[in-house]
C-alpha cells in the first residue's frame, strides 16, 4: 500500500509541475505574447513548394495543406471554407479551384500571391481573383492588386465572393462554383511560379433579414491620433501570424523589402483609424535618395478583403501616412458602392499591413527604419446582426482575446516619449493574468484532490 501511495503522489506532482510549466512566464511556456521571444518577421520566410531556389517574404499559415491549381475546371481540386491552403501561381494562364456551396451562405475567398524576393517587378503587374458559377458567369467583380510605384516584390492579396443578395439573380443557388486566380500584366519579372495562399471563409445567413441598403450617413470626422508612451512590438510575417494590437501607439522596426502584419479587433458599431510614421534614415546608400511609393500601409477586413491603403514616397527623412476615415462596422455596409464602406461589413480582426520597398535599401542602406503605428478604435461596441449558423472558421466575425498571432503588446519603450495610449501594455498584462489564473486553478484543484484522497486512504475507505 505504501508503494502504491508513493507512486500516486509522484503522479500528482508530475501533473502539478506540468501545469506550472505551462503557465505564461514559466520556462516551459511558449509565450507568443512576448515580443522579446518572437522571431523577427523576416525569420518567418518560407520556401516555395514549387521551387526551392526562390525565397518568399511571407509567413504562410502553419500546417496549411498544399493544393494544386488546375489548368481547367475539370481537374479543379476542392476548397473547404474554414481551411487555409497553400498553392502556387504560374506566370501565365489561369488556375482553378472548386467550391461546393449551399444556397444559404455567403462565401469569400482571399488569395495572397507572393513573388520571390529576388524578382524584378513592374508597378502594374499583379494578381486577379474571381468566383464564377458553373456557366462561367462571375459572381462579383474580379478583384486585382498590383505591385505599385515602389516596384518591390511584396505579398498581394485579393478577394472574391459568392454573396447571397435579394437584389441579385446570379450565383444564388446551391451547386458548384470555381475560384479563378491569374497573374496580370507580367512584363519584366522572370518566368516562374509565385507562392499562393488561399483562405475561403463562410458567412452564414442572418436569422432575420434587415435593411438591404447602405447607411446614408456616418461620422466621417478623423480623430486626432492617440499619444502617450510607445509600446514596443514585433510585427508578424503573415495574416496567420499577425501581431495583436489595440488602441494606442506601437513602435516597431521594418527593413527594406519586409512586410509586417498586425491585427486590430474592431467590433460591430466601432470605427478604426490608423497612421504610420516612418523615421528618418540613419544610414546612406548608393542611390539618388528618393523612392516613390517606398512605404505602403493597408487595412484588410477579417476575410482579408482590402478596405483602404495609402502609399508614401520616402526620401530618407521622416514621413507619415494615414488611412482614410472609415465608417463604423455594420452588416449593411456591404450594399455600398465604395470599397472603403462595403469592406467594413463585419466585426473581427482587421489587419494592418506595412511594406517597406526593397529599393529603400539601395538608397539608404539595409538597416531597419523606425515605424510608429498610431491606432484608434472609436465608439462603443453594439449588438451584431444575429447569424443563423456558424461561420467557417468558427468565430471569425467575433472580437475575442488579443494575442492570437505571433506576438502581442510588449512593454513601454522608454526611449521614445511620443507614443501610444498605454492600453497595449494592459492587453499584455491581461493575457498573462488569464493564463496565470488558469494555471493556479489547476494547481489548487489537484492539491485538493490529493488531500481528500489521502485522508480517505488513511481512514481505510
Amino acid at each position: 500500500m505504501g508503494r502504491r501511495t508513493a507512486w500516486w503522489q509522484l503522479a500528482v506532482v508530475g501533473i502539478v509541475l506540468g501545469a506550472v510549466a505551462g503557465a505564461p512566464g514559466s520556462p516551459g511556456f511558449a509565450a507568443s505574447a512576448s515580443p522579446s521571444t518572437s522571431p523577427p518577421a523576416s525569420a518567418s520566410s518560407s520556401v516555395s513548394p514549387s521551387s526551392s531556389a526562390t525565397t518568399s517574404s511571407y509567413a504562410f499559415a502553419e500546417g496549411a495543406p498544399s493544393i494544386t491549381g488546375a489548368a481547367d475546371t475539370a481537374d479543379a481540386e476542392s476548397l473547404e471554407p474554414g481551411t487555409t491552403y497553400r498553392s502556387s501561381l504560374p506566370s501565365d494562364g489561369k488556375v482553378y479551384y472548386r467550391l461546393q456551396l449551399d444556397g444559404t451562405s455567403t462565401v469569400y475567398v482571399a488569395a495572397t500571391a507572393v513573388p520571390p524576393t529576388n524578382l524584378a517587378v513592374t508597378p502594374t503587374e499583379g494578381v486577379r481573383v474571381s468566383v464564377q458559377d458553373a456557366d462561367g458567369r462571375s459572381c462579383s467583380a474580379a478583384d486585382t492588386a498590383s505591385i505599385g510605384a515602389g516596384r518591390s516584390p511584396r505579398p498581394l492579396t485579393v478577394w472574391g465572393a459568392r454573396q447571397l443578395s435579394p437584389s441579385r439573380s446570379l450565383c444564388q443557388g446551391a451547386g458548384t462554383y470555381y475560384v479563378v486566380v491569374e497573374r496580370v500584366l507580367r512584363t519584366e519579372s522572370s518566368p516562374g511560379d509565385w507562392d499562393l495562399e488561399l483562405a475561403p471563409v463562410l458567412e452564414p445567413r442572418l436569422r432575420k433579414t434587415g435593411s438591404t441598403s447602405a447607411p446614408e450617413a456616418w461620422d466621417s470626422a478623423t480623430p486626432s491620433p492617440p499619444a502617450g508612451a510607445a509600446v514596443r512590438v514585433r510585427g508578424g510575417g503573415g495574416f496567420g501570424s499577425a501581431t495583436a494590437l489595440e488602441q494606442g501607439v506601437w513602435r516597431d522596426d521594418v527593413r527594406p523589402g519586409q512586410t509586417l502584419f498586425y491585427e486590430v479587433p474592431v467590433d460591430w458599431g466601432q470605427q478604426v483609424y490608423a497612421t504610420a510614421d516612418l523615421s528618418s534614415s540613419s544610414s546612406s546608400g548608393t542611390g539618388g535618395g528618393f523612392v516613390p511609393g517606398g512605404v505602403n500601409l493597408a487595412l484588410y477586413n477579417p476575410v482579408r478583403g482590402l478596405v483602404d491603403d495609402t502609399s508614401i514616397s520616402y526620401n530618407g527623412s521622416q514621413k507619415s501616412g494615414a488611412l482614410a476615415a472609415l465608417p463604423p462596422v455594420g452588416y449593411d455596409n456591404r450594399y455600398a458602392v465604395s470599397d472603403r464602406v462595403n469592406g467594413m461589413r463585419f466585426a473581427g480582426a482587421y489587419y494592418l499591413v506595412v511594406h517597406l520597398a526593397a529599393r529603400v535599401g539601395e538608397e539608404f542602406g539595409d538597416g531597419p527604419v523606425g515605424l510608429m503605428l498610431r491606432v484608434r478604435v472609436k465608439g462603443e461596441a453594439t449588438v451584431g446582426p444575429g447569424y443563423a449558423g456558424q461561420s467557417e472558421p468558427s468565430g471569425i466575425f467575433q472580437v475575442g482575446l488579443l494575442g492570437r498571432g505571433s506576438g502581442a503588446a510588449g512593454e513601454a519603450d522608454s526611449s521614445d516619449g511620443d507614443g501610444g495610449g498605454g492600453g497595449g501594455g494592459d492587453a499584455g498584462m491581461r493575457l498573462v493574468a488569464v493564463g496565470g489564473i488558469g494555471a493556479g486553478t489547476v494547481v489548487l484543484v489537484v492539491l485538493g484532490v490529493w488531500v481528500v484522497v489521502g485522508r480517505r486512504r488513511a481512514a481505510g475507505v
